[in-house]
């Protein structure tokens, strides 16, 4: 059955929106007609080759959707109940999955290298990051589809695969924000913004964002931050100020970026801590003295998908939603149709707004 998709012919090459060739669900796939996709800064970095995929694919990681069909095996879910696209699902039996850790599985990005569906001339098409989410339909592994939660429209739903998942468990379980402390949040992209939310829920006392542009204060403030801060060169100083020359407790970096990195680093307290969540290159090099290290006693850490699993955490932030303490409508800068997808890249290129929702 023909769908139509955004498809990434080559690394760095623009995204087109053609039809594909999708097929019925084997033994343990299932079929979803999406509702909403999310435009990630991730697809981008799949796009220019930050993180390499097999290509020709399909981009779109963050979605929610309808189950249309299953295949032989598959119990958890039926046609028409509401799904989460799961881009990383653990796989149970690795060593990081023996700690507990799923978000380090070994083997959540193996369906990245499988054949999932043909453009219409009959070339080979990989899903991106496993859920290939930028399409009206996908087919995915089982393991990729958890229940939506009661009482969140699959609209809204959808930003929950990613981005509040990784701003969320950035502050609750990498960083372990502690009700009082004080916390910087660099970048206010899609993350950036659940991160401020997440640190407002934890019951910080300050919450300082940062970003590039000036535009961005008042989504920033609306997602819970109490102070703005254009990032310069005199932002760890201007951080530090407000908060009595300390320095914050925690800084949660969504960027990315060496600079913002090591600005991060320098704009929390002695023994403060620095958590580390946007996806820089091989050429973003971060550099630190040892003398500094031993003085200023600070923990610096990377954090994958927030730290975060999914199907335990899926509950948690619904609640959120549904008391009213998680406004996902925050984070939705721009609702556009798949068609609007390849702009969208541009404007996160451009650095501009929080986060694009394709409603199909």
């Amino acid at each position: 059955m023909a769908v139509r998709a955004a498809v990434l012919p080559a690394i760095g090459s623009p995204l087109e929106i053609t039809g594909i060739d999708l097929p019925d669900p084997g033994p343990g796939q299932v079929r979803v007609r999406l509702a909403a996709a999310g435009v990630c800064h991730s697809d981008l970095s799949l796009s220019d080759g930050t993180m390499r995929v097999p290509v020709p694919a399909v981009l779109g990681h963050e979605g929610a959707g309808t189950v249309v069909a299953v295949g032989e095996g598959v119990g958890h879910v039926a046609p028409g109940d509401g799904v989460v696209l799961n881009w990383a699902p653990s796989c149970g039996a690795c060593h990081a999955c023996s700690l507990g850790e799923v978000w380090l599985c070994a083997n959540a990005l193996s369906g990245a290298a499988d054949v999932y569906a043909r453009t219409t001339e009959g070339t080979d098409l990989h899903p991106g990051l496993n859920v290939a989410a930028f399409a009206e339909e996908t087919v995915v592994s089982a393991s990729c589809v958890l229940p939506a939660p009661d009482g969140v429209p699959l609209t809204d739903a959808a930003l929950l695969g990613c981005a509040v998942l990784t701003g969320y468990g950035a502050v609750h379980h990498s960083a372990r924000v502690r009700a009082g402390e004080t916390v910087a949040v660099f970048g206010v992209g899609g993350v950036g913004l659940s991160a401020l939310q997440a640190a407002r829920i934890a019951g910080a006392s300050k919450i300082v964002a940062v970003d590039v542009s000036a535009e961005k204060e008042e989504l920033a403030r609306a997602a819970g931050a109490t102070d703005y801060v254009v990032a310069s060169d005199t932002t760890a100083r201007e951080i530090r100020g407000l908060t009595g020359k300390q320095g914050v407790d925690v800084a949660v970096e969504c960027a990315g970026r060496a600079v913002s990195i090591r600005t991060a680093w320098d704009s929390t307290r002695r023994g403060g801590r620095t958590t580390v969540v946007g996806i820089g290159g091989k050429d973003q090099q971060v550099t630190f003295n040892a003398l500094e290290i031993f003085h200023w006693g600070r923990t610096l850490s990377g954090c994958v998908y927030g730290n975060s699993d999914p199907a335990q955490d899926l509950p948690v932030l619904a609640e959120h939603i549904r008391a009213g303490r998680l406004d996902l409508s925050v984070l939705v800068t721009e609702r556009i149709s798949l068609d609007g997808i390849p702009a969208a890249f541009e404007n996160m290129l451009a650095g501009k707004g929080g986060r694009a929702l394709v409603v199909f």
